[in-house]
Parts: structure tokens; C-alpha cells; sequence
């Protein structure tokens, strides 16, 4: 997998894959090495959405002034 791929292009690559495998119409080898890739995909989208969440900030007001605070989902 390409190290410097985008977080989109992994999304599209994946659903490719998905696509093929639900065709049914792959070899068994092919069709392990298309989970194994797509697998990757889904570690690589999970390490990269990890890595958003920590840089969003929220831009809030406190006491008259603007400040940064980091992003809590709500539960």
C-alpha cells in the first residue's frame, strides 16, 4: 500500500474490491488476496481517521475570547 495515499483514494480502492468480491466470479487466490488488500484498507482508514480526530479542534468562545479546544465526540 502506498504510504502517502489519501484517505479518499483508500475509500475508493476499497469499495472496488468489495464490488469484485461480491461478483462471485474470482478464483479462491484471487479472491484472498483482494480480502487481504481490502483489510489493509480498512487498518490503513481507521490509523488515518485516529489521526484526524487528534488534530480537529473546535473553535470555541470563552469569556469574550476565542480559543481552540479538542474535538469530544458526543457519546
Amino acid at each position: 500500500m502506498k504510504s502517502k495515499m489519501k484517505f479518499e483514494d483508500a475509500l475508493v480502492e476499497l469499495k472496488e474490491i468489495i464490488k469484485k468480491l461480491e461478483s462471485g466470479n474470482l478464483p479462491l487466490e484471487d479472491s484472498i488476496k483482494l480480502f487481504q488488500e481490502g483489510t489493509e484498507l480498512i487498518s490503513f482508514s481507521h490509523k488515518k481517521l485516529s489521526e484526524i480526530r487528534k488534530k480537529v479542534e473546535i473553535l470555541v468562545e470563552k469569556n469574550g475570547e476565542t480559543a481552540f479546544e479538542d474535538f469530544e465526540p458526543e457519546s
